[in-house]
């Protein structure tokens, strides 16, 4: 049996180690994408919906949800007519904003490097 200790650290290739876990939510493109859009402030679902577009309702909200678990994220609920819903990305959020601005950096730094590789891949070359 795992423990919680042995399943939170460890050999990172190893299919039993929780750091793959956290590595596989962080590497999903809506998470990257609802972070990064979270690092300027608390935004309504659809506010996130539409500055991420092309994202499916049921799809964002699983991300959230799953980001709400793993304590990225607050969400706060207003009553009001209809309810308001508020997504602020929690202290340990904030902190994946600087790994993942450099990312999406090196992305923009070479994506026409990438393009150009593909293309050629893609010719046979």
């Amino acid at each position: 049996m795992v423990t919680n200790e042995q399943y939170a650290r460890g050999d990172l290739f190893n299919p039993q180690c929780g750091t793959r876990v956290v590595l596989d939510r962080i590497g999903d493109k809506w998470t990257a994408l609802a972070v990064l859009l979270l690092q300027h402030g608390p935004l309504r679902f659809t506010e996130l919906r539409d500055g991420i577009g092309s994202v499916a309702p049921k799809v964002l909200t699983q991300t959230l949800r799953r980001l709400e678990r793993d304590g990225l994220v607050t969400r706060e609920v207003f009553a009001e007519v209809p309810p308001r819903v508020v997504y602020t990305l929690t202290p340990m959020g904030s902190s994946l904003i600087k790994p993942l601005t450099a990312v999406s950096e090196w992305a923009e730094e070479h994506i026409v490097a990438i393009n150009h590789a593909q293309a050629e891949y893609d010719a046979g070359v």
